[in-house]
């Protein structure tokens, strides 16, 4: 399954990995914002979601380091993109 699918279809969690006064600003819908700084510290939270987890932020950047660092923890997850890309898709 691609990742366009997993977000068409809600087949995984949206995770915003920016700070909470950004995703106040404008999120995906039903996502769940988890800043990146508080990501190591909320592993085990983070594996209670349904899986995949598609991760967001505002470009790519921290949404990327969210995902190499979940992929070592041995969670299944994908780096989303932008937020806007990610509700462009899941509209």
């Amino acid at each position: 399954m691609t990742l366009e699918q997993i977000i068409k279809e809600k087949k995984g969690t949206v995770v915003d990995v920016r700070s909470y006064g950004e995703f106040m600003g404008g999120n995906v819908v039903g996502s769940i914002n988890i800043p990146l700084q508080e990501i190591p510290q909320r592993v085990d939270e983070l594996k209670q979601f349904t899986l995949p987890l598609v991760l967001c932020c505002a470009s790519g950047n921290r949404s990327g380091q969210a995902q190499r660092y979940l992929s070592q923890q041995g969670i299944e997850c994908y780096n989303g993109g932008s937020w806007l890309d990610v509700n462009y898709l899941q509209s």
